[in-house]
């Protein structure tokens, strides 16, 4: 795929106009329904409007052509940018603001250097263009207010003339509330807006400084159509091309969310999107541990099976096709290096623990207790924080399983486990609904409780046999 740094204020618009939103249905109807066109003449008469806003705004509709269009708004340029701010700001009217946001929309779409108009103006005014429009962002009509969203986003990105940080920082924080809104129907506008602002590596930045890569994964875990998954893909796809924020997407768990799309999606367009957001990881990162732990993270939720798959079929696009050599190639690699302390470790990163074979290795937890202990006991803390934080019955069945072997096999384990308050949270397991939960928890209290498990063991065989031998 095409490097989105390459030439970012002339952003291609065809990927993320596909599919119909509810807004794009929403503005055909305000274009061509003649009763939402407003009567500027009575308005002028009304004095709702004044003369030179109502020559502007005749002009400009009356234009049939492009050309025509830029004549009139290159005429009067301040006049053309100080009526379509009165006509959005200052006219109380939804009618008459939904109407002229569409057409502001429009006129962005037609010619990207038509922003300059706005951004001379508001330099000239010793302001910003969009701090004449942060108002209609909180207004009630969820049509004005993606309208209006959509048209921040082009002038944030179609000019030379980038947002402030305070309006970033505001314009983010209304955008994640967006994706966070329940049954949100503008939701695909929010998410195209952010695949326009995410192009622009300043911008790019300052999303992840509010917590924008949660915020994407969080509404990727929700319910989701391939069109809202690939748009919100497509934006972690351009923020790894940022190297520092590749690093937190791997960080973060959203390559485990990628990976659980990929293993159920049939959409080429979805698959093809995660397969260069999976290069971009490893190629920008550039930690040599961070990147073998995001290939680790890859080969976990099973992407080589869908590499092999896709493989078959030999696309004739030789950007899918080298993505998929690509990743073959690297995650083989990973495969090859890989231990099985390794692979236990990224299983409890994910924090999607199952019974895999190295949970029941004796051998594995004789080699490997003392290593949990690395990194400042970071798998027992993750392990504990399952117990507390997790409500699936085999997650907290192998958590505590594993929490009881590193007690048993590690002689200053079960002081670790209590000053991390692991032992509270087994214990807290007793009484949990499901019986394997409960089952798993009363073996690790066990093990936490004696001293010498292998005495224990030796004198429960010995009670075993002498009370059968006492029956015979």
């Amino acid at each position: 795929m095409t490097n989105p740094d390459v030439s970012p204020h002339s952003i291609a618009q065809v990927d993320m106009i596909n599919a119909t939103s509810k807004l794009q249905i929403e503005a055909a109807e305000v274009r061509g329904n003649p009763s939402t066109k407003p009567n500027w003449s009575s308005y002028l008469r009304s004095q709702l409007i004044p003369q030179d806003v109502y020559n502007f705004i005749s002009n400009y509709e009356a234009a049939k052509k492009k050309e025509e269009r830029d004549e009139v708004l290159h005429k009067d340029p301040n006049n053309s940018a100080a009526s379509i701010i009165h006509l959005i700001k200052d006219v109380a009217k939804d009618q008459i603001i939904r109407y002229v946001l569409t057409l502001f929309d429009d006129m962005l779409q037609e010619d990207k250097n038509r922003v300059e108009i706005f951004h001379n103006y508001a330099h000239k005014e010793k302001q910003t263009i969009w701090s004449y429009f942060h108002g209609i962002l909180t207004r009630q009509d969820q049509f004005i207010v993606n309208q209006m969203s959509s048209v921040f986003a082009k002038l944030a990105c179609f000019g030379s003339t980038l947002m402030t940080d305070n309006e970033l920082n505001s314009y983010f924080s209304f955008l994640k509330d967006q994706l966070k809104a329940p049954n949100n129907e503008y939701i695909n506008t929010t998410a195209r807006c952010l695949q326009m602002m995410l192009r622009i590596d300043e911008y790019r930045q300052a999303f992840v400084a509010v917590d924008g890569i949660n915020a994407i994964k969080n509404a990727l875990e929700g319910k989701t159509n391939f069109q809202l998954q690939y748009q919100l893909i497509f934006c972690f796809w351009s923020l790894s091309f940022n190297p520092a924020i590749a690093e937190q997407i791997q960080s973060k768990d959203c390559i485990q969310v990628m990976g659980d799309i990929l293993s159920e999606c049939s959409k080429e367009k979805v698959i093809r999107i995660i397969f260069a957001t999976f290069r971009n990881v490893l190629e920008k990162i550039e930690d040599h541990e961070l990147q073998r732990l995001a290939a680790l993270q890859m080969v976990q939720c099973k992407t080589l099976k869908t590499l092999e798959l896709m493989d078959a079929k030999k696309f004739e696009d030789p950007d899918l096709q080298e993505d998929i050599e690509f990743l073959s190639e690297k995650l083989h690699l990973s495969v090859q290096d890989l231990s099985s302390f390794d692979e236990y470790c990224t299983e409890v990163r994910s924090g999607r623990l199952q019974w895999s074979p190295v949970h029941k290795s004796e051998k594995f937890w004789r080699e490997n207790a003392q290593r949990f202990n690395e990194k400042n006991f970071e798998l027992i803390k993750i392990l504990i924080r399952l117990l507390d934080n997790t409500h699936d019955p085999l997650v907290l069945c192998v958590a505590a399983h594993d929490i009881g072997e590193y007690v048993r096999h590690y002689p200053r384990g079960k002081s670790i486990i209590e000053e991390f308050q692991g032992k509270q949270a087994v214990m807290r397991l007793l009484s949990a609904d499901d019986p394997n939960v409960r089952y798993h928890a009363l073996l690790a209290v066990q093990k936490l409780m004696v001293h010498n498990w292998e005495y224990l063991g030796k004198q429960l065989e010995s009670e075993k046999s002498e009370g059968v031998a006492a029956k015979s």
